[in-house]
């Protein structure tokens, strides 16, 4: 059985922890900024983690063993 391709556009967009947790980029950050206040803006920048409901598509996506 051939090897699991990982798909390209997860791989720019998710990272793996050391403890093998997934992390994402919140969304919202990209345009349309100047009515958003600038402590809304400073929180989105930050990083999140993916949901527990989500992380078996990412880690399918990421080509990553469970």
């Amino acid at each position: 059985m051939p090897k699991m391709k990982t798909n390209s556009s997860s791989k720019k967009r998710f990272s793996i922890t050391g403890t093998g947790k997934i992390t994402r980029k919140n969304a919202y950050k990209s345009h349309i900024l100047t009515k958003m206040s600038t402590k809304r803006k400073r929180n989105l920048g930050h990083t999140s983690m993916v949901s527990a409901a989500d992380m078996g598509n990412v880690k399918r996506m990421l080509a990553i063993g469970k």
